[in-house]
């Protein structure tokens, strides 16, 4: 089966986002993949479009191949998951098609929402009314949790950030040090090639 990969571009500050939409080649297979830190919340909700006689499924997953979450001969729906630790995580749209079946493109919709966005602080009944929270309460906990996932994911650039100084640090010194050795080894040849046909030339009687 064939395999197409998007990129999706996950961020914290994507406000409004409207989604994508592509066309799913029959018995074909498209996944986006995106790398996300631990404990994020993740929220989807996709629609593909009819074709009688076909079907598409999908699946939510890490780099190990954990399945975080499935569903087969979908049309329209939502799914949520959180990540438990820093990965790649890849959502894979699959069409298939019976043998005796010419099979035809499905447009399908997706919209991910991730961290602070994925939050639905106007229908979530765990904030609204478990918490009983009055309206300014509630925009001040949004306020919270968007002022935490800033930060979360300065923290979190600033890690990236150390770690790529640190790569570039290493291989500085690596790339020195191999030189340097280089240089010796070519001066060290270089010196023994002259005393070699120092002694070849004397041993020839062509040089004194």
């Amino acid at each position: 089966m064939e395999v197409h990969y998007l990129v999706l571009l996950f961020s914290i500050f994507w406000r409004g986002c409207q989604g994508i939409m592509w066309s799913l080649a029959p018995n074909t297979q498209k996944c986006l993949k995106e790398e996300l830190h631990a404990n994020v919340l993740v929220a989807g909700e996709y629609e593909v479009g009819e074709a009688p006689g076909q079907r598409v499924d999908y699946i939510v997953r890490d780099s190990k191949g954990h399945i975080l979450s499935q569903k087969d001969s979908i049309n329209k729906g939502k799914f949520t998951f959180v990540t438990e630790t820093y990965d790649t995580f890849e959502v894979c749209f699959i069409s298939k098609v019976p043998p005796e079946r010419r099979g035809i493109s499905q447009e399908v919709f997706l919209n991910i929402k991730v961290g602070f966005e994925a939050k639905n602080y106007e229908g979530n009944t765990w904030i609204g009314e478990a918490a009983k929270l009055k309206p300014m309460e509630l925009e001040l906990k949004r306020l919270e949790d968007l002022s935490e996932a800033i930060v979360q994911d300065f923290t979190l650039m600033r890690k990236r950030e150390e770690e790529m100084r640190d790569t570039n640090e290493s291989t500085n010194n690596r790339v020195l040090f191999f030189s340097i050795f280089s240089m010796v080894c070519l001066l060290g040849l270089a010196t023994w090639q002259v005393l070699y046909l120092r002694r070849y030339f004397k041993a020839k009687k062509l040089i004194e």
